[in-house]
């Protein structure tokens, strides 16, 4: 069994690591055989230099995405079968024979170490090279490196406890240990989705009251309409880090709060900002965070029962190259590996998120003016540089959004 294990897993890994590369070569050649003519739908809206430094960003950031995918497979293979994980237990056991939760915690905090180490240069050279090149990037290095020190900070202050909790039920909950693991588990995320609008985000971006009067009374008059409770409205400082626009709903129960990019506000006029929060209220109203929530809990569930069964297996260890099993190494195998498992069922889980923002459009027609949330739209795709020819088969696998074209004609038909 551990050999059959070493050569699927070796296989699939190399069957997605070849995906990646073909779809994003596919991606590529298709956004540059339409970068000199803007599609019919936007020729109006958006210019061909426009349309032209979108198609060139989003290929330079996909040829990047592809060499950190090879480096990411690379890495994978030299910790799993090529020996790296058992050496770095061998070392930590050396040093914590005894001490087998804080050996482990010691351990998989090691390797995600270096996994980080592997993707800091090119998050680097995204930051200011590409977004550079394309007038994006607002950032210093001082603030990337403080920014990863705080992320880092964080990560470890919150995720430290429940890997700690996950190590002592693994180790003397019993047989069961990972329905226990799978109710603290559900309950950590729950809180974080209550604290994380109040005391995470503020680390990172200063976020202040809505002070445009009339722009906040239409907001409210809406929110009222939608039946939507908010904590408050709030702009967030994100031109300090990019020039890229956004809005997002965050926050669980009485602590939802309202959050407007900055650079948004400052792009669009009020009955397009009007539009685009109808559309987030479509999220909303459809409880598609909700339901997310609900697919993340049925989802753990089941992976935390397949790994309950997996600890015990020795061919599970042996096959992706470690010698000694622990509770600690089957989680941390379990999650290094799982994704090269679920890779090719990325495309169920967009076209999912598609249809929630088709049904989110769909109430934001019907709530606001569907012509405004167009123009909106094309604002945005304009000034983010995001591309309106993507490769569809690409698109199916990676887009959570649909294609520019796409959307716009369905809006254009719910005009009409």
């Amino acid at each position: 069994m551990a050999t059959t294990l070493t050569v699927v897993f070796l296989a699939l890994l190399l069957i997605t690591t070849a995906t990646r590369i073909w779809l994003g070569r596919r991606h590529i050649s298709h956004i540059q055989a339409h970068r000199n003519q803007v599609p019919a739908a936007f020729n109006e809206t958006i210019s061909l230099d426009a349309h032209q430094k979108a198609a060139d960003y989003s290929s330079a950031k996909t040829r990047l995405m592809l060499q950190e995918g090879v480096a990411q497979a690379v890495l994978l293979v030299l910790l799993t079968v090529g020996g790296g994980l058992q050496l770095i237990d061998d070392a930590w056991r050396n040093v914590l024979p005894d001490h087998e939760i804080l050996r482990g915690a010691l351990v998989i905090l090691s390797a995600l170490l270096i996994s980080g180490l592997i993707e800091l240069p090119f998050d680097y050279y995204k930051t200011f090279v590409i977004d550079e090149r394309f007038g994006f990037n607002k950032m210093t290095p001082k603030m990337f490196f403080t920014d990863l020190i705080k992320h880092s900070f964080v990560g470890l202050l919150l995720g430290a406890p429940i890997l700690f909790a996950a190590l002592y039920l693994m180790q003397g909950a019993g047989e069961y240990w990972w329905v226990y693991l799978w109710i603290v588990w559900s309950i950590f995320n729950l809180l974080m989705l209550a604290i994380y609008p109040t005391f995470i985000a503020p680390l990172f971006n200063k976020f202040s009251p809505l002070q445009d009067e009339s722009l906040k009374a239409r907001i409210e008059a809406l929110l009222t309409k939608c039946g939507f409770k908010s904590q408050g409205l709030f702009v967030m400082d994100g031109s300090t880090r990019s020039s890229h626009g956004n809005a997002y709903f965050t926050g669980f129960g009485s602590s939802k709060r309202v959050v407007f990019f900055d650079t948004l506000l400052e792009r669009l006029d009020a009955d397009e900002i009007e539009a685009v929060l109808a559309h987030e209220l479509g999220h909303f109203k459809h409880r598609h965070v909700i339901k997310r929530i609900a697919l993340m809990f049925f989802v753990s569930f089941l992976g935390l029962a397949l790994l309950g069964w997996l600890k015990q297996q020795s061919w599970f260890y042996a096959g992706l190259g470690v010698a000694e099993p622990s509770n600690y190494m089957a989680l941390l195998l379990f999650l290094l590996v799982s994704p090269v498992f679920l890779f090719l069922l990325r495309p169920l889980m967009a076209s999912y998120s598609r249809k929630n923002e088709f049904e989110a459009d769909e109430y934001a027609a019907k709530n606001a003016d569907a012509n405004y949330l167009i123009e909106a739209l094309v604002k945005l795709y304009r000034d983010n540089a995001s591309t309106l020819t993507p490769d569809p088969l690409h698109s199916a696998f990676y887009d959570s959004h649909p294609p520019a074209s796409i959307r716009i004609d369905r809006l254009a038909a719910l005009v009409k």
